[in-house]
């Protein structure tokens, strides 16, 4: 069994594993470049959750969420977490509901 050590190990694994969507946060919702569509929090699951220090500077944070949508697209959102980062961003993913975070979970 490979053990993921970084970032990327953790992106090619969930790839790997279907999570191909690519999403971008715009106008207070995460959009699915290829659909074009536009999801709310309450439409997304986070079926897992990472946390990364940066290796030159640990207090530069990044968090990789590994989503689903209800209608069935799965990917990945890279939130950066350090002094300068994306607060709509957060935002978002502070208002998925709890029943959607699946990431707390041992599942």
């Amino acid at each position: 069994m490979s053990q993921e050590r970084n970032e990327l190990d953790y992106i090619k694994k969930y790839q790997n594993q279907g999570f191909t969507c690519n999403f971008r946060f715009e106008n207070e919702k995460l959009v699915e470049s290829n659909t074009k569509n536009g999801y709310k929090p309450e439409q997304i699951i986070i079926k897992r959750e990472h946390r990364f220090e940066g290796i030159s500077n640990p207090s530069d944070m990044s968090i990789l969420y590994v989503i689903e949508t209800t209608d069935g697209h799965k990917g990945l959102v890279t939130a950066n977490y350090s002094y300068n980062s994306d607060t709509g961003l957060d935002e978002f993913f502070k208002n998925i509901p709890k029943e959607n975070d699946l990431s707390k979970r041992n599942i």
